[in-house]
């Protein structure tokens, strides 16, 4: 059986896709926050495990949809990161990070009005101190090691449940609730809601997410210091396209093995008859 070559998908396949999905988490952040203070009113924790478990449950299924497209970045700190280990071209990075931010920008709106609130409204919610600071480093820091020890260890099918699990998780363990995202973090001032963000605490908080990223980078070079581009092209689920034929294009572009060619089984020429 011949080899098997694959190519990235197309770039504006993987654009909309990142648009889509970012869109959609927004959009899932958000409208279950909205949906926690109607549904529990002055219950703050009960609102935030609300919120933590819609948004660990839709990450889940969000990567799961787009990510045999896009990778299922949905956030610059893992496109960056994914760039520099050489997964993802720099050019590429750059061309997500702005559908990153427009599809959070656009699933806020969403969320809002699918709950009947004005399409925009800037949150007042002032989130910027130090512990909070400190809670976006660690939050992505977790995230993007989660993340790639994940492919470095031959296991990115695992990634959307784990990615899903952690961020929930972070909600609880960081005062922040674990935004650890630079394009959530601004789709989420345009919602004044139970998990919006003051337009004045958001710089801080992309700064302590890019550290994070970085902080990340060294961590994961001295973990993995064997990690190939290749393993970092898996990131956060395997997304190529095979031009082998239609079976292994679909089985390569949803990150599974390419079916074996059946093989005509060889049989060994029969002896002639005996001679009288």
């Amino acid at each position: 059986m011949g080899a098997v070559s694959s190519a990235p998908v197309k770039l504006w396949r993987r654009l909309l896709a990142e648009f889509l999905g970012s869109a959609f988490l927004a959009a899932v952040v958000i409208g279950s926050g909205i949906a926690a203070q109607r549904l529990s009113p002055g219950q703050i924790g009960l609102e935030l495990l609300e919120n933590a478990a819609a948004t660990a449950a839709g990450l889940f299924a969000i990567i799961l949809m787009f990510g045999p497209v896009s990778g299922g970045h949905f956030n610059p700190v893992v496109s960056f990161v994914d760039a520099a280990f050489g997964g993802l071209s720099w050019r590429d990075a750059a061309a997500y990070l702005p559908v990153q931010v427009a599809g959070c920008i656009g699933g806020a709106v969403i969320a809002n009005l699918m709950f009947a609130r004005p399409a925009v409204s800037i949150s007042t919610k002032d989130r910027a101190t130090p512990a909070h600071f400190l809670s976006e480093i660690i939050a992505t820091l977790g995230l993007i090691l989660v993340i790639f020890a994940l492919a470095r260890s031959g296991r990115s099918r695992a990634a959307p449940a784990a990615v899903g699990a952690y961020i929930g998780a972070a909600y609880f363990f960081t005062s922040s609730t674990s935004f650890a995202n630079p394009a959530i973090t601004i789709g989420r001032m345009f919602s004044d809601t139970f998990a919006g963000i003051a337009p004045a605490s958001a710089p801080a908080f992309i700064a302590a997410q890019i550290l994070g990223g970085l902080l990340a980078l060294v961590v994961i070079k001295a973990l993995y210091p064997a990690i190939t581009p290749a393993q970092a092209a898996e990131v956060i689920v395997p997304h190529q396209q095979d031009r082998a034929g239609p079976a292994a294009a679909r089985a390569a572009h949803d990150g599974a093995a390419a079916p074996a060619t059946a093989q005509p089984a060889h049989h060994p020429a029969s002896p002639p008859p005996s001679q009288p």
